[in-house]
């Protein structure tokens, strides 16, 4: 009897704590959608960070980035970091325009010392619709957001 009892209590516990785990992880996950992304300090620097590309600034970019993404871009051969600064420059759009689409499209999920922003935007022409999505995590430390991998 005395063994059933205690094996009752032990499973208790350990579904309570399961429970509790996933509650405290669900609580822990914030999303933040559209115009207020651009008041978080990751929302800050994806703006920055694109416009710093469009610009053709990469020394600058590449400084918003974890010391981790700063030492890959460092250790790249020259030509490889001309290419593909070109590829991204090509592809990148002005502060403005990246802050409409934000406001527009934008999804920052927020976990911990992590976050990921989605960019999701709708195309439509005489051949019917498209949806672009750009994706970028960063690395929360303290009130500093960094992009990482």
């Amino acid at each position: 009897m005395r063994v059933r009892r205690i094996s009752v209590v032990l499973l208790s516990l350990v579904l309570s704590l399961t429970l509790a785990g996933r509650a405290h992880a669900a609580a822990s996950k914030v999303e933040i959608k559209g115009a207020a992304i651009l008041d978080h300090a990751c929302g800050k620097v994806a703006v920055k960070h694109m416009g710093l590309v469009h610009a053709g600034k990469m020394d600058e970019a590449t400084k918003l980035g974890s010391k981790e993404m700063q030492e890959q871009w460092k250790a790249l051969p020259a030509a490889d970091r001309t290419m593909m600064s070109g590829m991204m420059k090509e592809t990148s759009k002005t502060e403005a325009q990246f802050s409409a689409e934000i406001k527009s499209g934008g999804l920052l999920v927020v976990e911990g010392n992590k976050a990921t922003l989605t960019v999701k935007q709708e195309h439509k022409d005489a051949n019917g619709t498209s949806t672009d999505t750009m994706t970028q995590n960063y690395v929360i430390d303290g009130a500093n957001c960094w992009i990482t991998r």
